[in-house]
């Protein structure tokens, strides 16, 4: 290797590692509350169905935005939006922390959300754009899906030792000098560009954003209310029709209204992203509130502080970094269909192991045999969901892309823990007369057992629904051959 050779490894490799900092910041942010929701609970006293919203706040309005984020990393240039996306995402973390009331708090979360929707895609459109397709990307590629499972995992342990040493705040203020290092590092590596030059396209469909974002959050509300209301109460399904109406705004206004539609429905004739979307939405679906339900269980039922819970999900983390480092190479030997699916099956197996927990359980019997098997799945299935999701994407729409994968993490992530707490809320109603604790892990068993068909519906999608891809979208430069390739296959 020569000089010029190393040089240019050693610039590829820090934009790696400053775009996954930047990438492990956000998703961070979307776990690390967990473990501290107890003592926000005590410190801000909220309820317990309001807590949710202490989640679903930033993974809401991150899900709703992440389109337009990505169609301003496309047009304005993606080193500028990575930039201010994450200067905004500091300023608001500071916010987070130095808030005093619980609407305070839910509005700087909110916040905080839509500067992680102008970052995220961001990074995703860096690594798409600047490294060639082939095992060179897919390197690239598995480093930013390890970041998802690494920020879900590691959330616990590092929300558990701040929470403990310096309180609740200090999961929040740590965000600042990341990301005062993320911008240093990034207007040194980034190249500069990537903007269009087309004034005509320079438009912003801010009206299908707020839609989309409305849709969502007002489906979320609707199926929390169902705790306390039932299904069929006005107060339910008011929401829920309302929630159809936007988001069926959302689509009218994408097809047919929108200069420059924020998610032109055309994207979606690539039946490989469409596949790896649907698996990627019903992964989060099941595996997203598996954080929050075990963090209850370590906490309120076994009885462990914040930073014993956050210690507790070490071994998930090695886990999820196992299973990511992995992933690449299963992928290069088995295709991504076989890939994807297999890890699907493990988190499948790792939460019905979740299911035995009861009262006079134990650590190592109850969840740490799951948690390693979820880890090893989520760490395959994130970094392969992503290789599929992007397989032959224009340049022009990886933003795009970028931006609708991470919606799909998030969408799923939230409309999971909104639908599974509240299953888990209704069965523990129903079993009181079992005793507090005994309601509170029939509540977890149900929801990790829903949990569990979540994800084996979407080890079943991947089977099936992933088709070869073809040929023609490797780049010539690649000698690897993605076994799922076939030569007279098509993926659109």
């Amino acid at each position: 290797m020569n000089a010029t050779t190393r040089i240019q490894t050693r610039s590829t490799n820090l934009l790696l590692f400053v775009v996954c900092l930047a990438q492990f910041m956000v998703i961070l942010d979307v776990s690390i509350v967990n473990v501290a929701l107890p003592s926000i609970h005590n410190g801000l006293h909220f309820s317990a169905t309001g807590l949710q919203w202490v989640v679903n706040a930033y993974t809401l309005t991150f899900a709703g935005f992440l389109l337009l984020g990505g169609r301003a990393a496309d047009l304005l240039g993606r080193r500028l939006v990575f930039v201010t996306g994450t200067a905004a995402f500091a300023i608001c973390s500071l916010l987070c922390a130095v808030a005093s009331s619980r609407g305070l708090l839910l509005g700087a979360r909110a916040m905080q959300g839509l500067a992680g929707a102008l970052l995220s895609p961001a990074t995703l459109s860096i690594i798409t754009s600047s490294f060639r397709e082939g095992a060179e990307r897919n390197r690239g590629l598995g480093a930013w899906g390890a970041m998802g499972g690494l920020g879900a995992s590691s959330g616990a342990l590092l929300g558990g030792i701040l929470t403990q040493t310096l309180g609740w705040p200090a999961i929040f203020a740590v965000n600042v000098p990341l990301g005062v290092l993320v911008i240093a590092l990034g207007l040194r590596v980034i190249p500069a560009g990537g903007a269009r030059d087309l004034d005509s396209e320079r438009h912003f469909d801010v009206t299908g954003a707020v839609l989309v974002t409305a849709g969502l959050a007002t489906l979320t509300f609707g199926i929390v209310r169902t705790d306390t209301l039932g299904w069929t109460a006005p107060g339910v399904l008011i929401p829920l029709l309302a929630a159809a109406v936007l988001l069926a705004a959302f689509v009218y206004v994408e097809e047919r209204v929108a200069r420059a539609p924020l998610m032109p429905m055309r994207i979606f004739r690539l039946a490989q992203l469409r596949a790896a979307n649907l698996v990627v939405v019903l992964m989060y679906m099941g595996l997203f509130s598996m954080f929050f339900f075990i963090t209850l269980y370590l906490q309120q039922v076994l009885h462990y502080d914040a930073l014993e819970a956050g210690f507790a999900f070490l071994p998930m983390t090695l886990s999820v970094f196992g299973g990511s480092t992995l992933a690449p190479r299963l992928v290069a030997r088995f295709g991504t269909r076989r890939t994807l699916a297999g890890g699907m099956l493990l988190a499948t197996a790792g939460l019905l192991l979740f299911t035995g927990v009861t009262p006079g359980g134990s650590y190592p019997l109850q969840v740490l045999p799951g948690a390693l098997l979820c880890g090893l799945g989520m760490g395959l299935s994130l970094v392969t969901g992503t290789v599929a999701a992007v397989q032959g994407v224009s340049q022009e729409q990886s933003g795009l892309a970028s931006g609708l994968l991470n919606t799909s993490r998030l969408v799923g992530g939230a409309l999971g823990l909104a639908i599974l707490s509240t299953i888990a809320d209704a069965q523990t109603r129903a079993s009181e007369s079992v005793g507090a604790l005994h309601a509170a892990t029939d509540g977890f068993s149900l929801a990790f057992t829903i949990g569990a068909l979540f994800t084996l519906m979407g080890a079943v999608a991947a089977a099936t629904l992933l088709r070869p891809r073809a040929v023609a979208t490797v780049a010539p430069a690649s000698r690897e051959r993605d076994p799922d390739a076939e030569p007279d296959l098509l993926a659109a």
